[in-house]
Parts: C-alpha cells; structure tokens; sequence
C-alpha cells in the first residue's frame, strides 16, 4: 500500500443489508437521521423504518438498494460529524458504486436513491425469479481464462472478480448447475473449490441483465443535469477496474455497462491501494475487508458506532 495520508472510503453493495442496520447512528447523530428523511421524501416511503423494523421488502431489490444508499451515507457523515472523518478517493461493490459516487459529491444522494430504485426494480423485472442465479467460485489463484472457456455455450458469464482466490459466475439456473459439473471434471489436478450458490432474486452482471440498458439509460440521462463529474475522477469504476475519467457520458456509460458486465473489484482494490495509506470499509456488513486481504492490504471495517469508536477513539 503507499506511504501517503491519503484516505480511501469503500461501500459494500447488494447483500450486505439487514434490519437494523444504522439504527445507531440515526438514533444517535442528528444528521444521519437528516439523511434518512431527505431519503423519504425523495422516494415517498419511510427509508428508516425499512431499515430498522422486520420488513420483509428490504430484501426486495428496488427497496434493498435505495435503503443500503442511504445507509451507507447516513453512516458516511456520521462518522464526519463525530470523528471529523473525511476521505480522498472512494470505490464501492456493484451497488456500492453508486454510494461512492455520493460520497465524492458526484451525483446527489435524492436523485440516486431515485435511479438505484429504479434500477433495482428494472434488475428483478429483467428475469423472472427461478430462471437466474449466481454461484461463487472459491479457490486459491482461480485462472479466469480457464473459468470463461468453462463457460462456453452456455449462457453465463463471471459476474464479480472480488479476488485471486473468488469468482462469482453467473446467468441461468442450468447453465449455473453445468458449470458446477464441468469445474468438478475439469479443476486442476491437486486444487480444490467450493461452489457455493448465493441467495439471490436475479443473475446480476450477466448478459441476461442486458435489455434493461436502454432504460437504465434514459433514466441515468434524466439526472444527468445534477452531475458534478468534476469529482468523478475520485471514484473508481467496477466496469473498467479504474478510476473513472471525469467525463459525464463516460460516467454513465460505465454505470449502464456495470449492469451486465463483470464487476472488476480487483482492480478497483489495487487502483485505491495505489492511491491511498488507510482503506475503511464503511457500510452495514463487511464484505470487502477480506477481499483487500488478499492483496496484502489492510482495510478496516465500519459496521456499527461501537466499532467507529473503537477505531478512532481507540476504545477497548
């Protein structure tokens, strides 16, 4: 990692939710509560409530990934607020790249709860539920050449490079069985893997997600007024695998891309290790601390208050 005082922030994405999550903050800092209420005014319904009580739509991806936004910024100027937190460069995992992009001041948190929404709702519409899934990968120093020629003829593709050692694949349930049955005929000799289905409504990065992109499109295009691509060049993208280039057609290019493509988090995580001396994980769950491990990068993780405090106050 440098040397340098430079500050990255990193947001996990879709996955990461569960009821509760930034209840403590918002109970205990005035402007993470602010920022659940700008939330619902911008969307209509009660961002807090889904967050904190037992609603089942949380885990429904048009409400999962507005309410994981807003979370993560609530968090986000929280820790601000408390700790005189800020950062230099942020990246964030599929979803999370949109919380990123709040964070660095490129696209307003009320317009992006409104696109995720919406993108969510788009995602789960694109494939009815029972035909898609995703399944990861786990293996020391997974070959992704091997794995795509795995994968030829049938309809999926890799969805997420998060490490060396995982892959996630994904596209139709059967193409997602066979590539179990050919991975268990074809795995190097001596190497072993686990295959683990994720719990998933829909085959996310794969090519099935592409005839949502023209809609997601012109709803991108609608909020393209409110962009401050200026700080974009902060922000790494999951499509190319660096930072984005601080173009506004570019910007939106690569958030329409990053639906069915391959989220490169690999890349992101070396692109901000070369630009930052402190990586911090901020978000409901930790995801990304373990992938940032095996590049030999240490990045903390920020889940609840208590666990700030411990951070930056040094509480035992």
């Amino acid at each position: 990692m440098s040397d340098n005082k430079n500050i990255a922030v990193v947001f996990p994405g879709q996955g990461s939710q569960k009821p509760g999550m930034g209840k403590d903050f918002c109970e205990q800092i005035s402007v993470c509560r602010q920022t659940y209420e700008e939330a619902a005014d911008a969307l209509g319904w009660d961002v807090s409530s889904m967050c904190f009580g037992e609603d089942e739509r949380l885990n429904l991806t048009e409400y999962t990934q507005p309410c994981i936004v807003t979370t993560e910024i609530a968090m986000l100027k929280g820790l601000s607020e408390n700790y005189g937190f800020a950062a230099d460069y942020f990246g964030g995992h599929s979803l999370g790249e949109f919380t990123a992009l709040v964070a660095a001041g490129v696209m307003p948190l009320a317009d992006t709860v409104k696109i995720v929404q919406m993108r969510g709702r788009l995602m789960q519409e694109a494939v009815p539920v029972g035909v898609g899934g995703m399944a990861a990968v786990i293996s020391e120093n997974i070959d992704i050449d091997m794995l795509k020629k795995l994968m030829d003829g049938l309809n999926a593709g890799v969805a997420n490079i998060n490490s060396t050692n995982q892959v996630v694949i994904s596209g139709e349930l059967t193409a997602i069985d066979e590539m179990e049955k050919r991975l268990g005929e074809n795995f190097p000799a001596g190497k072993s893997f686990r295959f683990i289905r994720l719990n998933v409504s829909a085959p996310f990065h794969s090519r099935l997600m592409k005839t949502i992109e023209v809609r997601f499109a012109d709803i991108l295009e609608k909020f393209s007024g409110n962009l401050n691509v200026r700080n974009a060049s902060r922000v790494t993208s999951n499509f190319t695998g660096g930072f984005h280039m601080g173009s506004g057609a570019e910007l939106q290019k690569n958030l329409v891309n990053q639906i069915s493509n391959t989220v490169n988090w690999r890349g992101n995580m070396q692109a901000l290790a070369e630009k930052a001396g402190e990586i911090y994980e901020v978000g409901p769950g930790r995801p990304l601390r373990d992938f940032f491990k095996t590049i030999g990068v240490t990045c903390q993780s920020i889940t609840t208050l208590s666990t700030a405090e411990k951070i930056f106050k040094g509480v035992d």
